[in-house]
């Protein structure tokens, strides 16, 4: 038997995420993707054929319901025109952002429509297949998002956000980011809460809050930064009242390795930071959830104090009662890393840096 021939294997208990300092949601959510990941490899080997196979109909059908749904371009000439009287305003930076969001959510439309229509022609004889129509048509075979694939001349993922969605959930992504944009530019006004996992670049908002908090103050920009407080709004439906003092409201995001409290367990910890009204802190995951949403999350801008460390993710604060917790666009994290969020703590630091606690734009289904 093993025990006799090594007695000492029975003195060591079998590895579990706890002695490593996570959280036992760490080895659920690693067999989970162990799982998608093997399932797509599958997938990868055994569809994918020309448009010739079996599978031509269910491409077509594929292609047909993204072409049809696919959105308009924005008309900028007439964004700009609108957007004119308000770009000496307060909130001119915001104004900037959300046009080069416009222009960067056209760049992927017309990609996207230009391959979609020559996959048509394709598929009916009208012009010759080239690589990119048939990686085209083996990421819709297996239902990826067409240039994910490191090996695929398509250029969808190119031109997009960075995602681990399939194609249907990245498309309706997309539809509501167009619709969020719709709505921004309608007026040129900046919306009360911000999707902000729905920009293609979270981090020229952060900027722009920034922008008008040193504007206003005639602070130097590079002496300023952000932080963040979790307010009591669970959705933005429920805001009353007028912007955040020096900030903007943004929502959609997700906590990975912990959670924040519930209005409940955060009932006595209520504080106003400005005129909003903030409370909780961070507690434990609770088992199975894996990435419970935040509520609206307040990003303030403020300026540098002397006593914090310039880093290159931010500013350290060094303190015990704020974790400066990592935010990344997507479950991959790596090079999706956009800011540090300041979190009310009351535990030691060391343990969500071992849970690998961090906040996620978006989930990866």
């Amino acid at each position: 038997p093993r025990s006799t021939l090594f007695p000492y294997t029975t003195l060591f208990r079998s590895e579990s995420p706890v002695l490593y300092g996570l959280h036992p949601n760490a080895e659920i959510g690693f067999l989970v993707r162990a799982s998608e990941a093997l399932f797509v490899t599958i997938l990868q080997l055994s569809g994918g054929g020309g448009g010739g196979g079996g599978s031509g109909g269910g491409v077509r059908a594929v292609m047909n319901d993204l072409t049809e749904r696919l959105p308009p371009d924005f008309i900028m000439l007439l964004l700009m025109e609108t957007a004119e009287p308000h770009i000496d305003g307060a909130h001119a930076p915001f104004v900037v952002c959300s046009l080069q969001e416009c222009t960067r959510m056209n760049t992927l439309l017309r990609e996207m429509r230009r391959t979609l229509v020559d996959l048509d022609k394709g598929l009916k004889g009208q012009l010759n297949m080239t690589q990119p129509m048939e990686d085209m048509i083996a990421a819709f075979t297996i239902s990826e998002w067409p240039g994910r694939n490191p090996f695929s001349k398509c250029t969808w993922e190119k031109n997009a956000w960075p995602s681990m969605k399939t194609l249907g959930p990245q498309f309706n992504d997309l539809l509501r980011r167009v619709e969020q944009l719709t709505g921004w530019t309608a007026d040129a006004v900046t919306p009360m809460s911000t999707w902000i996992s729905g920009l293609f670049n979270p981090m020229a908002f952060l900027v722009a809050v920034q922008q008008v908090m040193a504007r206003s103050t005639k602070q130097a920009l590079d002496n300023t930064t952000c932080e963040t407080h979790m307010t009591t709004f669970l959705d933005p439906t429920q805001i009353t009242g007028d912007y955040p003092v020096n900030g903007m409201y943004v929502h959609g995001l997700f906590m990975e390795g912990a959670r924040w409290t519930t209005p409940e367990e955060g009932a006595d910890e209520v504080y106003t930071e400005g005129h909003t009204p903030c409370r909780g802190f961070l507690m434990d995951s609770i088992l199975k959830e894996l990435l419970p949403p935040l509520p609206v999350m307040y990003v303030k801008a403020v300026v540098v104090l002397p006593h914090w460390i310039a880093d290159g993710v931010g500013y350290l604060r060094k303190d015990p009662a704020i974790f400066e917790c990592p935010v990344y666009i997507n479950q991959k994290r790596g090079g999706t890393y956009v800011f540090l969020a300041t979190m009310t703590n009351k535990d030691l630091i060391s343990k969500w840096v071992m849970t690998a606690t961090a906040v996620m734009m978006q989930t990866d289904s």
